[in-house]
């Protein structure tokens, strides 16, 4: 056996597993270890956000941490190694192998050295190694940089990804410059620029050699506005003029504010990359029809007080939210048809015997939506039990992967930020989307005369290509029908 396998034996490498239905990246958002802690199998050594979900990696081996690839903060590919474990710390020391800087200097996932074919990790397989190489362009001498390339390169930041660039010959690299007190442009310790992995990302998309850049940070570190600064075109010089002798040079104008000191640019990420990819998904996929009504909810609003002191209901969170999934089950009852989806690739629609309710639940971390499973069979106190634990959940940022997956309808809720209504976008996947509006109290038509009502405004939104505008506008008049007489509960359900 060779050093380097008996090494490779010895120092096991965890890598970054697919811990969603496909997800290609996750975010370390915090460790729970350091070099030279001892770890057992199983134990959770780190927190990762997806898209979808913020959630604790254990790890499957025993021994002591050796090195952590990555900072915190950092967004890495599944299937890349995120910490390496000595298994044998008894054995003596020994080189482990290592294709990452230390976890303050971490490097792109695409600078880390390939791994040999798929590797199998916690959950799934990590992703196919790619034959794609990116190789960043040079400046030419004297030739400024356009403004193009740089747009493209900021706007590649800003997606959390290095911008596709045109293959271009690898220039020779240039000699350090070297600045009035003798150091070095931006070298480090061992002739390498300085600067932070986010920074040397930035160069890399601009094409910026970071040896010809002129630090201004502490301690000679390179700074993002430092490469900025070096992608910036150079200014174009106008023609010199000859003045009279006797005129005085123009003062300075004053006043200009450069608006960029006035921005702030977050990368596109986690759940707000999700929803934002998901979003335009389906609002370019599914032909949207929404459609409205206002319902008297007074009868509702009374049940509910009594169900708040019901027995069969005490502990249980009880709300207008409530009843309105209670009166979409309902409906859903009534009209099947609508519970279904659209499949493309089969040229076929999918009815479905079961009703998993998403709820659109608004956190620190953005819009998700999990789902009740198999709603459509539970009691009442049933759903209330599990409303309010998806809605604990959401808030404490521990909703699940699966908890968010194989939704078949939904509600959004935006009459809790004092909203009327909205034309709600669908989840892609899901067939309609029921929006509730504030409750308030308004002038109605109530036995013939004018009173004090409390009314509120449904906005229900469909998909053309399953539900046709009868079908959903009888499943919009049913629900609120409920909701008008919830005696319909019983009498319909």
């Amino acid at each position: 056996m060779t050093t380097g396998t008996a090494n490779a034996q010895r120092f096991r490498e965890f890598k970054m597993p697919d811990v969603g239905e496909g997800l290609t990246e996750a975010e370390i958002l915090k460790w729970y270890v350091q070099p030279g802690d001892t770890v057992t199998d199983g134990q959770v050594v780190c927190e990762v956000e997806t898209a979808k979900a913020a959630v604790e990696l254990p790890i499957p081996y025993t021994g002591v941490v050796h090195e952590l690839r990555f900072g915190e903060g950092v967004t890495v590919d599944v299937g890349t190694a995120i910490i390496a474990v000595d298994t044998d710390p008894g054995a003596g020391p020994a080189e482990a192998p290592s294709t990452a800087s230390a976890p303050q200097e971490a490097v792109p996932a695409e600078e880390d050295a390939e791994p040999q074919g798929r590797q199998a990790v916690l959950v799934g397989y990590g992703a196919a190694p790619s034959s794609t190489k990116r190789r960043a362009r040079k400046p030419q001498a004297g030739v400024p940089a356009q403004p193009e390339p740089v747009k493209a390169a900021l706007q590649a930041e800003l997606n959390g990804r290095p911008a596709a660039q045109p293959a271009a010959p690898v220039a020779p690299q240039p000699a350090a410059t070297v600045t009035p007190d003798a150091r070095p442009v931006g070298a480090g310790t061992a002739g390498r620029p300085l600067a932070k992995p986010p920074v040397r990302k930035l160069a890399k998309d601009l094409g910026i050699d970071l040896a010809t850049i002129s630090p201004t940070g502490p301690d000679g570190i390179i700074t993002r506005e430092d490469v900025h600064a070096a992608a910036a075109p150079a200014p174009a010089q106008a023609p010199a003029v000859e003045a009279p002798a006797a005129q005085v040079a123009a003062p300075a104008v004053t006043g200009v504010v450069d608006a960029a000191a006035r921005e702030r640019r977050v990368p596109v990420k986690g759940v707000r990359k999700a929803t934002a990819q998901a979003m335009v998904a389906s609002a370019f996929t599914a032909p949207h029809v929404t459609e409205f009504i206002t319902v008297d909810v007074t009868r509702t609003m009374k049940l509910v007080q009594e169900l708040k002191q019901d027995p069969d209901m005490a502990g249980l969170r009880v709300n207008p939210l409530l009843i309105v999934a209670k009166a979409l089950l309902v409906a859903l009852k009534r009209h099947p048809e609508v519970n279904a989806s659209w499949d493309e690739a089969n040229q076929e629609i999918v009815y479905k015997d079961y009703v998993n309710l998403g709820i659109a639940a608004a956190t620190p971390r953005g819009l998700i939506v999990p789902n009740i499973k198999d709603a459509g069979s539970k009691t009442l106190p049933q759903l209330a039990e599990e409303l309010g634990e998806l809605v604990a959940t959401a808030r404490e940022g521990k909703t699940s992967p699966a908890a968010m997956s194989a939704g078949t309808v939904t509600i959004t809720n935006v009459g809790v930020f004092g909203v009327d209504s909205g034309t709600p976008i669908l989840n892609p996947g899901e067939s309609a989307i029921l929006a509730v509006g504030a409750i308030k109290l308004q002038p109605w038509v109530h036995k013939g005369k004018v009173k004090a009502r409390q009314v509120t405004t449904l906005a229900l939104s469909f998909d053309h290509r399953l539900v046709d505008g009868e079908l959903g506008s009888k499943l919009l008049a049913d629900i609120a029908a409920v909701l008008e007489r919830p005696k319909r509960l019983i009498t319909w359900g």
